[in-house]
């Protein structure tokens, strides 16, 4: 499967432009994908973005960079050589559906399926599971990528986000939930909470 994060200039899904991609095979997390692009003259950059990315227009506008469509091609092309072409992501519906969006206006062939694994879906059920409720506040989902990474004995230390390091924390978070073990050697060092593990009494809910 293939773990797979963006970073986009925005949020506005018909003026954002994308940056980077990055993204990982989950049954072979040493096979990764890392490229950047300039963002398209008509593509809008939202400044808080700049904030969350640590970086500035004329980055994002960098005319020596490839040009999204260049992007896509390089990462649809990495990702037909993988055998289970599923994608997880942290909200698909943000990640997949943009990439869908750029293929369809750079008239690519989009490789992938209509299905994702949603890694917040996932970990809310697992939630529920332990907890008999869901984690939401202000009446809303409160399973960010955070604090999914807390729930799986991890921390967020990042400073800048990089599309790369999300989509390793992204599988890495996928692989404790679902099969309860250690998928990236950088992130060995975190302790699996004994609920995530394998033959844990998931009758005895935790506090």
């Amino acid at each position: 499967m293939i773990v797979v994060d963006i970073e986009t200039s925005g949020l506005d899904y018909e003026k954002l432009g994308i940056w980077q991609i990055g993204a990982i095979e989950l049954e072979n997390p040493a096979n990764s994908f890392l490229e950047e692009a300039r963002i398209d003259d008509d593509d809008v950059i939202n400044p808080d973005s700049l904030k969350i990315i640590g970086k500035t227009e004329e980055e994002l506008r960098d005319k020596t960079k490839k040009s999204q469509k260049e992007l896509l091609a390089d990462f649809f092309e990495w990702a037909r050589k993988i055998e289970i072409m599923d994608c997880v992501c942290q909200n698909p519906q943000f990640d997949w559906s943009l990439l869908y969006i750029k293929a369809m206006k750079y008239k690519l062939n989009f490789p992938f399926i209509h299905r994702a694994y949603d890694l917040h879906s996932i970990a809310q059920l697992k939630y529920f599971q332990l907890k008999g409720k869901f984690l939401i506040k202000k009446n809303i989902t409160d399973m960010g990528l955070s604090k999914i990474l807390i729930f799986v004995g991890m921390h967020d230390n990042r400073k800048e986000h990089n599309a790369l390091e999300d989509a390793k924390l992204t599988a890495e978070c996928f692989s404790r939930i679902v099969y309860g073990k250690n998928l990236i050697d950088l992130y060995k060092d975190f302790i699996i909470p004994p609920y995530l593990k394998p033959g844990f009494n998931i009758k005895e809910k935790i506090k």
